[in-house]
């Protein structure tokens, strides 16, 4: 069940919002709970004991540093719960990307086949962080360890950001989850996010992302190199309309039930380098491994070469956070190559380019390294670089055959959205309506509405709606 599904936008969420208002203060956060574990038992039935057994788990894990008060006594419930959590998500993620690695052990590998789990569940990667940062904090006493278990099912479990993010601090919702204010300005600017969130994953993600399926489903070799790049361009743009709309989504669900999470997203297209693109996409996920890997493992406090393989270390894991595959490894490690040589001096340099080349610049580091991101095979990916590179043999099928004009038309659109250009509209616009709340409030309705009618008749007149970040 996906936010852009006609059973969740017209059954699941109004039956959920209608209850959770009629519930007295004390219930609200039970029956969100139930609510949120039906939701994903919707699409992972199997998987669903699984989740509360993490629940369980780290409950039990916190609790346990009430009891061990000596350094060393933490130390081991710390480092028993981050091992418990890791083997969790190592398992289901990494356990058949491990079997097909161990390509000099065959018997073994394939008497292990019969124990490797048949899929991944859905947001483990984002709940399993999630509850890490819950034992995490507790460790570091930045945070209590929370005696009610529903409370803290309801931080692992709620469902607006558990199958995709953005990833939640416990220390961040902590106060909320007990104490948290409902009012009609909140929920109506939730309304606002939800809806432009829709939009954007609904008229813009999915029409780009059967642009770029049908491109890159076609054979690397027969491809122009203007053709890849057309494809890539595309699914650039997808995979950030279609993530931060569901962090838009997500937030806007958070506001419409009291909660208030920070933003995973700060127009990462405007940025001049990579160092800054990687403080403004998916902000939750990069402050987390700063939090809690980087400056752990030393962060730049012990020496220059310490602080490049730090950072080397955190985006290669980084990238198998992403997907259980050498493609991923590789583009997490460019990256981290990338923040290396902006370390060492080319960022000075860059600083003191040409504004357009510094944006240049970062456009084409994330288009390039966006190829190990999109196809699963290293062969396939070098082949189309080569292509784009001119490096390789030219294919016969050109951009012009993947083009349609309502492909252009979003994509201009996307390039337009994806800088602030809507917050920039928005600031010239205040003072006009200043002293006329009444034609706000009527300008803001008709906007609202009027984009979720138009992304309505897009879900029914388009079937294909993925969430590339489901597989996460």
């Amino acid at each position: 069940m996906i936010f852009s599904s006609p059973f969740f936008l017209f059954a699941f969420l109004p039956i959920v919002i209608v209850f959770y208002y009629l519930m007295p203060p004390r219930a609200k956060n039970t029956f969100l709970l139930l609510a949120s574990l039906v939701f994903y038992a919707w699409g992972e039935p199997f998987y669903v004991a699984l989740l509360i057994a993490s629940i369980i788990g780290n409950y039990v894990f916190g609790l346990s540093f009430n009891l061990v008060q000596t350094r060393t006594g933490r130390r081991v419930v710390v480092m028993l719960a981050v091992a418990a959590n890791i083997t969790f998500l190592g398992y289901f993620k990494y356990f058949n990307f491990a079997l097909q690695n161990l390509f000099f052990a065959n018997e073994l590998t394939s008497s292990l086949r019969d124990y490797a789990p048949h899929h991944l569940p859905l947001g483990i990667s984002f709940f399993t962080f999630q509850a890490l940062s819950y034992v995490i904090d507790v460790y570091r006493r930045t945070s209590p360890a929370q005696s009610n278990p529903f409370s803290l099912a309801l931080f692992i479990s709620s469902f607006p950001q558990m199958i995709a993010g953005p990833i939640i601090r416990y220390s961040d919702v902590q106060q909320q989850i007990e104490h948290r204010l409902h009012n009609a300005p909140l929920f109506v600017s939730g309304v606002r996010r939800f809806v432009f969130g829709l939009a954007k994953k609904v008229l813009i993600a999915d029409v780009l992302g059967m642009t770029a399926d049908t491109v890159f489903a076609s054979d690397p070799a027969s491809l122009t190199a203007g053709a890849v790049w057309f494809g890539i361009i595309c699914f650039g743009l997808q995979i950030y309309f279609d993530f931060s709309a569901y962090s838009d989504m997500a937030i806007g669900l958070g506001r419409m039930f009291g909660f208030r999470f920070k933003e995973n997203f700060n127009y990462p297209f405007i940025a001049r380098s990579v160092t800054e693109f990687w403080d403004r996409w998916h902000i939750s996920l990069g402050s987390w491994f700063r939090d809690y890997l980087y400056i752990p493992l030393g962060g730049n406090r012990a020496g220059v070469v310490r602080t490049y393989i730090n950072l080397w270390t955190v985006f290669i894991l980084c990238g198998l956070w992403h997907g259980a595959s050498w493609n991923f490894v590789i583009w997490g490690g460019l990256y981290g190559f990338f923040l290396v040589i902006e370390r060492i001096g080319f960022g000075r340099f860059l600083q003191r380019a040409w504004v357009p080349l510094q944006h240049i610049y970062l456009i084409l580091v994330y288009l390039l390294t966006l190829v190990f991101f999109r196809v699963a095979e290293f062969s396939e990916a070098t082949t189309l670089l080569s292509i784009m590179l001119g490096l390789g043999e030219q294919g016969s099928l050109p951009w012009s055959q993947f083009y349609s004009r309502g492909a252009a038309i979003t994509l201009l659109l996307g390039m337009v959205l994806s800088v602030p250009v809507y917050p920039w509209i928005c600031v010239k616009m205040v003072p006009l309506l200043r002293y006329h709340s009444l034609q706000h409030f009527l300008c803001q309705f008709i906007l609202i509405f009027g984009l979720f009618l138009i992304t309505i008749m897009g879900i029914a007149t388009n079937a294909y709606t993925p969430f590339i970040y489901f597989r996460f």
